[in-house]
C-alpha cells in the first residue's frame, strides 16, 4: 500500500494540496535550481507588478537581501516616503488655488477654453458668471388632491412655496408641542397630523 498516493487526499483530514501545485508550478528561476518555483518575489522598484518565481529556500534568501530603495540617494528616499503618505498623488496647501484660470486654459489650448457652462436645472441659481440670462425659471408644480389636503392641514394655499411650507411647519410645531403648552397633551394629535402632512409634502417634492 502506498501512503503517498493521491487517492488518500480524498480521506485525509488535511489533504496534501502541495502535490498538485508541484506538478503545475513553474521552475525556480534561481540560477542552477531545479525545484518548483512556488513562491513569488518582487523584481524591484519600477517593476512593481513583475515577480520572480523561487522555491522556498531561494525566496527566503532573496527577501533577506531585498532592498526596495537600492540605488536611491537619501534625499530621493525621503521624498518617496513623503509622497507615499498621500499615495503619490499631488497635494496643495490649504487655500492655494489649484484650478487654472480662463486665460491659462486659452494659452494651453484647452478644448473647453472659453466655453460658457450651462446650468439647465439651475443648481447654482444665478450665481454663475456664464449662466444663461434668458433661462426661464422652473414651472411650479400643480398640487394634487392629497397635496392640497396636506397644505390645508398646515393652513396654506395650494401655491405655497417651499420656503413658506418650511416656515409654517416650524411655527406650527412650536405652537402645538406639549413643551410649549406646559405639558398639555391635548394638542398632541394635532401635532402628529401636522408632521404627517409636512412629511408627505417633503416626499412629494414640495419642500
Amino acid at each position: 500500500m502506498k501512503f503517498d498516493s493521491p487517492i488518500f487526499d480524498r480521506i485525509r483530514v488535511k489533504p496534501e494540496n502541495d502535490r498538485s501545485r508541484k506538478k503545475n508550478a513553474p521552475p525556480c528561476e534561481w540560477a542552477g535550481c531545479k525545484k518548483p518555483g512556488l513562491h513569488r518575489a518582487p523584481k524591484g522598484r519600477g517593476r512593481e507588478k513583475e515577480y520572480w518565481n523561487y522555491c522556498i529556500d531561494h525566496v527566503r534568501e532573496y527577501n533577506h537581501s531585498y532592498n526596495y530603495f537600492a540605488g536611491m540617494s537619501d534625499e530621493a528616499i525621503a521624498t518617496h516616503q513623503k509622497d507615499a503618505m498621500t499615495g503619490h498623488r499631488p497635494t496643495w496647501k490649504m487655500g492655494q488655488r489649484t484650478a487654472r484660470s480662463a486665460k491659462e486654459r486659452v494659452e494651453e489650448g484647452s478644448p473647453f477654453a472659453g466655453r460658457p457652462w450651462h446650468d439647465p436645472f439651475r443648481f447654482f441659481g444665478d450665481a454663475g458668471a456664464n449662466a444663461r440670462p434668458n433661462s426661464e425659471p422652473p414651472e411650479k408644480r400643480e398640487a394634487r388632491n392629497a397635496e392640497r389636503k396636506a397644505l390645508d392641514v398646515m393652513g396654506l394655499e395650494s401655491n405655497a412655496s417651499s420656503a413658506e411650507i418650511k416656515i409654517r411647519f416650524k411655527e406650527l410645531v412650536k405652537r402645538h408641542h406639549p413643551d410649549a403648552n406646559a405639558g398639555d397633551r391635548s394638542t398632541q394629535d394635532r401635532l402628529v397630523e401636522i408632521i404627517q402632512a409636512y412629511n408627505y409634502l417633503k416626499s412629494s417634492g414640495f419642500c
